[in-house]
């Protein structure tokens, strides 16, 4: 079991310089992908720092994932289509009580050639 935690730390490594590489290199945009990937390496740290007394560690990553999380869901949120509220168009031949309105014909009208 403890060889999954120290691998568990080491790919939360791996996650978290990778990103940082990608980004400061311009390979990546700082994104979904790279919040994701800081998401899943502060979790990684969080749970190697707990089983090695590690609590300084622990305590910057739990800040880590807080900011991950936050940008996260401000990302997710702005990538939602905005909704817009149409009034609603009422025809000229519907009243009030959304009954139809009878507009009498003259009956010359009728019967015009």
């Amino acid at each position: 079991m403890e060889l999954l935690w120290e691998m568990t730390g080491w790919a939360g490594a791996a996650a978290m310089l990778g990103s940082y590489l990608s980004v400061s290199m311009g390979w990546l945009k700082p994104g979904i992908s790279f919040q994701t990937a800081n998401l899943f390496g502060s979790c990684a740290f969080i749970i190697n720092g707990t089983l090695h007394g590690a609590w300084p560690s622990v305590a910057t990553n739990v800040a880590w994932f807080l900011i991950s999380a936050v940008a996260l869901h401000r990302l997710r949120a702005a990538q939602q289509p905005a909704r817009i509220e149409v009034p609603e168009q009422r025809s000229p031949l519907t009243s009030d009580t959304g009954t139809h309105l009878v507009i009498p014909v003259p009956q010359a009208a009728v019967n015009c050639p």
